[in-house]
């Protein structure tokens, strides 16, 4: 009976009951964080995440992913142990932000381009924050302070680069996809020859995928609204949950417990609140970190952390994602662990060169 209960999914059945009781007992609580969340969904999410999912949609069926694929081949792969083709994941997963690289991940997954170790690896390191979120909302809607974005930036997208070197140490004996050819002497010659089949890879992708222009954009357009339509689900979600938190006192208790630890570490009380909220979502912990009201070095640091982290929500988002292969979530919730810990350290690092 013990051992039934301690099952994940009974804990996970046992903990919806609970909070469908605790909608009960706050109906009027529960309809309003909805609307909080859908709000933050079609204010924020929608307008940044849905175009470039589309647009992602379009260079995969167009096969421009390969040509960059085949180009970068021999930069990924000694950085971190990745094929060329992950490239355009890295530069889509950081300027579209969360959780972008994970659905780009998976769809290279499902073209056998990436195995599972691979497919951790760039998971792992290109869940980020996008520039507009990191720079419009986080610096100049919660801080009110533009000069605040080089710092949050930098803490967090070098951050990432970290974690990706790290990454490149994860599952090391698995083997690597795709070719990996030794390089010509000739250094005109190997660079003529990478653009010439870096164009003829783009080319035996286009005719492979054979959809026409109009099919394409179709296609796009209902993958995204898909994606997007689960991630403004799982917002909604998030946003009840952490209510019926505070209704009970719950997420009260939380703080207090962290106010202990912050203390022994000599860190303003008043961040308590911002970390408990981000662990769940990004939006309320950034926001709650801005307002905190204490040493501003202190408040960008706790909001780094909580971009590099990216809440239980935006874990719940990739996890749904994931679902569909055979990658594990272990890997992405080690990396978030450390991206938050290493994006606190580069802002006490750099706060005398970057600080305003």
């Amino acid at each position: 009976m013990l051992r039934t209960l301690a099952h994940p999914a009974s804990l996970a059945g046992l903990g919806a009951l609970l909070i469908v009781m605790l909608m009960a007992c706050f109906p009027s609580q529960t309809l309003e964080s909805s609307l909080r969340g859908v709000m933050i969904w079609w204010q924020v999410l929608f307008p940044a995440l849905f175009p470039f999912l589309v647009i992602s949609e379009l260079m995969l069926g167009f096969g421009i992913v390969h040509f960059f694929g085949k180009l970068l081949d021999p930069l990924m792969r000694p950085l971190f142990r990745l094929p060329g083709i992950g490239s355009f994941v890295v530069a889509m997963g950081y300027v579209s932000g969360y959780p972008v690289g994970a659905k780009l991940t998976v769809q290279l997954w499902e073209q056998r381009l990436v195995n599972r170790a691979e497919g951790e690896r760039l998971v792992a390191f290109t869940t980020t924050s996008d520039p507009v979120f990191l720079i419009g909302a986080v610096s100049l809607g919660f801080f009110h302070n533009a000069a605040l974005a080089p710092i949050l930036a930098t803490a967090h997208y070098v951050g990432a680069l970290i974690i990706g070197l790290l990454m490149r140490f994860h599952d090391r004996k698995a083997p690597m996809s795709g070719p990996h050819r030794r390089p010509t002497n000739n250094q005109g010659k190997r660079r003529e020859s990478r653009i010439a089949s870096a164009l003829k890879a783009m080319h035996e992708a286009r005719l492979l995928d054979g959809r026409s222009l109009g099919k394409l954009l179709q296609d796009s357009i209902q993958s995204a609204l898909r994606l997007m339509i689960v991630i403004g689900g799982l917002v909604v979600f998030f946003s009840v949950v952490i209510e019926m938190l505070t209704r009970t006192g719950v997420a009260e208790a939380m703080s207090e417990l962290l106010r202990i630890l912050f203390q022994w570490f000599g860190l303003p009380l008043q961040l308590a609140d911002a970390v408990i909220y981000g662990l769940f979502e990004v939006t309320l912990g950034a926001k709650a970190a801005g307002s905190s009201g204490t040493l501003l070095m202190h408040q960008v640091a706790i909001a780094a952390w909580v971009l590099s982290w990216g809440g239980l929500s935006v874990h719940a988002q990739v996890v749904s994602l994931l679902s569909r292969t055979d990658m594990r979530y272990a890997p992405l919730l080690v990396s978030r662990m450390l991206h938050g810990f290493i994006s606190i350290a580069l802002v006490y690092l750099l706060w005398g060169w970057l600080a305003p």
